[in-house]
């Protein structure tokens, strides 16, 4: 007895983005750089930007340390969006202090007090660049995790070889344009996205055990973060192969993106089915059934798109009683 995919889809870890992200962390980096000096040699730092070290200096000097060293370790080790708006935060603080101490300068170091002030503006502007963009990113990339499973008639020895051929996925995957092996271990793939679009990434194989399971994920750069795995299991009472599907990645467009493409019939639970139902025709018959008025590939999603199971409208009523 064989069964039909079943998709559940549950939301992945968050941050995942942020803690590979170049900018995050040469900024929480940075804090830790300006962090250190300033609690472990406070007079000397307060002195080298020309404010001097009196008592009140070296003291607002090992707080602002203090929260420097509190931004670095949260940007580096549980990056979130909240973090940078602490240190957008701080920059204003920042230059708060120094445009009070400019106003009440003696003249000794004015010119260092200046740079550091103008410094501080450069600083702030990549601070609110990050804060603003990570932010946006953080809210409209929707971390994903679909799972589906179907058993198909065949050893696993023979759906791993199948599924091992990567350029052979575009024949039952429908969103899938190419994917093409560009090294050991490496691919590179071209899908098609909601509303037209199409998105491109390279991939890296991080498990392959034959006849057992396949493991990939994307490398960095791509334009929608993705890993997953397949593992074949062979059924009971030796009836073929269970084939366990599990994709994370980022839905591009947050809830909202979700829910448009939904309504549009490219709801993602529902492609993982009907992919994994096209796999199992072609493992067992040789190629996808398909009815006359459902002709192949892309033409068919733009003619014929699917909808998840819903209630008949009113009008649709009508017309099946008609």
């Amino acid at each position: 007895m064989t069964s039909s995919p079943e998709a559940t889809v549950r939301r992945a870890a968050p941050g995942s983005s942020l803690r590979q992200d170049p900018l995050t962390r040469g900024l929480g980096v940075a804090s830790a750089a300006l962090g250190l000096p300033q609690v472990t040699r406070p007079a000397d730092f307060a002195r080298s930007l020309g404010v001097g070290d009196a008592p009140r200096h070296r003291a607002v000097t090992e707080l602002v340390g203090v929260r420097e060293l509190a931004a670095a370790a949260g940007l580096l080790g549980r990056p979130h969006p909240a973090w940078l708006w602490g240190r957008v935060c701080g920059d204003a603080m920042d230059i708060s202090l120094v445009a009070r101490a400019l106003r009440h300068h003696d003249g000794r170091g004015l010119r260092r007090t200046v740079l550091t002030m103008a410094g501080l503006v450069v600083i702030t502007a990549v601070d609110v660049y990050a804060a603003v963009t990570r932010t946006i990113r953080k809210e409209t990339a929707t971390p994903m995790e679909l799972t589906s499973t179907t058993t198909v008639t065949r050893p696993p020895e023979e759906v791993y070889a199948f599924w091992r051929q990567l350029d052979r996925l575009p024949t039952f995957m429908a969103h899938l344009e190419e994917v093409r092996v560009t090294g050991p271990g490496r691919s590179h793939w071209r899908a098609s996205a909601p509303f037209g679009q199409d998105v491109e990434w390279d991939a890296e194989t991080t498990d392959d055990v034959p006849a057992q399971r396949i493991a990939w994920r994307s490398v960095d750069g791509a334009d929608v973060p993705n890993s997953g795995e397949v593992r074949f299991v062979p059924a009971p009472g030796g009836r073929g192969t269970e084939v366990h599907v599990t994709l994370s990645y980022e839905m591009p467009g947050g809830a909202l993106g979700k829910a448009a493409a939904k309504y549009f019939g490219e709801e993602p639970s529902q492609q993982l089915d009907d992919d994994l139902r096209r796999f199992k025709q072609v493992l067992e018959t040789g190629e996808v059934i398909r009815s006359d008025g459902a002709p192949r590939g892309k033409q068919a999603r733009e003619e014929f798109p699917q909808h998840p199971a819903r209630p008949l409208t009113d009008e649709e009523r009508k017309e099946v009683l008609a």
